[in-house]
């Protein structure tokens, strides 16, 4: 049967939308009217509509001088199986597969008529890509919703909550293209044979702007989690923008690193004024002449702990600065910009759709009023905050002798971060070089104790004196090999030892065997 007319025209879209589907074509240009004049083909029509082969096509008027000028199709058409290629590549698929590999093959008792009759099942109408339509199955499978459920979803901007942000990150891949909705309309009156893929295909095409509204609930699921990630970014640039020019101990550590440097630098590399950030990276690059291990850096934190001690607490100061080392401001001010833009887009839809009349359960108009509303006043603090985040940082490049526009904040926080990581961990070697020489000062005492037991062991030979000399003696070893004696006092455990030995003489003293150590 002929097709049914083509649905009523919509209102025009706003500039910069795309046509609205059903809508009538444009004219034909003038250059195309001598196409009558050009050679007509006489091609065969199949006699049921066939899979769509997705080519670019050449006019007439784009092949003369080429090898299609030596072609003809027509030659071709004489050989072909037409017949076969209809059962092939029909647009009706069946159910399941037709073929395998065996069944390509002709057997020598058959032909391809026995293949086709052998597997023939309930047909399905579908002129869509494979893969594509696959893949789209695959999507409304997840969402185990219905066609009609879907549509009313999107009417309603998901007023039920029952499209999910990744879903509909998902059915955006899945907008009909012109190509395929010229292809269903031509099937509408199939709808029923139509497949899965192809007939919510169809029906979402079935929807006035059906690709804004989609971009449009999208926008509005997730401006709150974007405006979450991309504030946090503004506020560290701002504020250590303002930390970094405020901070009286980065003040301090820079003084000191300029007196430091200037002496040690004699003649022309000496008597600056000042210096670049960066270069305070380069601290820990000069070591000492007499202890490799010791850099520059650590001798500075030296004098710190001597002489400026609130200056080790120069972190506290810059807390901000680590978050905003990981800032690319030209990727946060894209990120603003696509946001604004969002914004806009969606401005211009909500005036397109409150000029046309609306089907029954629609409620962008509503939604999205109250959702830009909100939406607007948040986007104007955000821009706001930018606006001050990039004047502040532009301050403090200033501040530090910095050229304007030369550095970005990740590169200009990231040499302080770095040196704030570099002044923790040379503190933390300090205080493990002060744990090691204690232990070794510890040790070297203890060994000098043994040794003077020892001597008292052997200059007492008689009576309970070699006993309580021996026990003492025991005890040291003893303490020696459990390190406990790194924990205590050694004066301490001297007095614990005597009273120890006191209590023994008072119970009677039990005799005590000397341990013998070999040395």
């Amino acid at each position: 049967p002929p097709p049914p007319p083509p649905p009523p025209g919509a209102p025009p879209p706003p500039p910069g939308a795309p046509p609205i589907f059903g809508a009538p074509p444009p004219p034909i240009p003038s250059s195309f009217n001598s196409m009558s004049t050009m050679r007509s083909k006489s091609i065969p029509q199949p006699s049921h509509p066939l899979k769509s082969f997705n080519w670019a096509k050449l006019g007439e008027n784009m092949v003369n001088g080429t090898i299609w000028t030596d072609i003809d199709d027509l030659r071709a058409f004489k050989i072909l199986d037409l017949k076969d290629i209809e059962k092939m590549f029909s647009a009706y698929q069946r159910q399941q597969d037709l073929l395998t590999n065996q069944s390509f093959k002709q057997k020598e008792t058959g032909s391809m008529d026995d293949i086709y009759v052998s597997t023939r099942k309930v047909k399905e109408l579908s002129v869509i890509d494979g893969r594509r339509a696959q893949n789209c199955v695959i999507l409304l499978s997840k969402l185990k919703m219905t066609n009609e459920e879907i549509k009313r979803a999107i009417l309603e901007m998901d007023e039920r909550e029952e499209l999910a942000k990744d879903m509909l990150e998902q059915l955006l891949k899945f907008i009909p293209e012109k190509s395929d909705i010229d292809l269903l309309e031509e099937h509408r009156h199939e709808l029923e044979r139509m497949a899965r893929a192809d007939r919510f295909l169809f029906e979402m095409s079935r929807i006035d702007h059906y690709q804004q509204r989609l971009q449009a609930l999208f926008f509005k699921k997730k401006f709150a989690e974007r405006l979450a990630e991309t504030k946090p970014k503004v506020e560290a640039i701002l504020n250590a923008s303002v930390e970094v020019v405020r901070s009286k101990r980065l003040t301090q550590v820079l003084e000191v690193v300029l007196a430091f440097g200037n002496f040690m630098n004699k003649g022309q590399r000496g008597n600056a004024y000042g210096f670049k950030v960066s270069s305070l990276n380069k601290i820990a690059d000069t070591k000492s002449s007499i202890d490799r291990s010791i850099t520059m850096l650590h001798y500075l934190i030296m004098i710190f702990e001597k002489n400026y001690t609130d200056t080790l607490l120069i972190q506290e100061d810059l807390r901000s600065v680590p978050e905003a080392a990981k800032v690319n401001l030209s990727e946060l001010e894209k990120e603003v910009h696509s946001i604004k833009s969002g914004l806009k887009a969606l401005e211009a839809e909500l005036h397109y759709q409150q000029s046309r009349t609306r089907e029954r359960g629609d409620k962008f108009v509503a939604v999205i009023s109250d959702f830009i509303t909100v939406a607007g006043f948040s986007f104007s603090e955000l821009e706001d905050q930018l606006s001050e985040a990039k004047e502040k940082f532009g301050k403090s490049l200033k501040h530090f002798g910095e050229e304007e526009g030369r550095m970005q904040p990740d590169e200009f926080f990231g040499i302080f971060d770095t040196f704030l990581q570099s002044f923790s961990e040379a503190r933390q070697d300090l205080d493990n070089m002060q744990r090691r020489k204690d232990e070794e000062e510890r040790r070297a005492r203890m060994e000098a104790m043994l040794k003077e037991q020892r001597e008292r062991e052997r200059r007492a030979k008689k009576g309970g004196a070699s006993e309580e000399v021996g026990g003492e003696f025991d005890d040291l070893v003893s303490a020696l090999r459990s390190g406990e004696v790194f924990d205590k006092d050694l004066n301490k455990f001297k007095r614990n030892r005597k009273r120890s030995v006191n209590q023994l003489g008072e119970n009677g003293g039990r005799e005590r065997a000397v341990t013998k150590v070999n040395y």
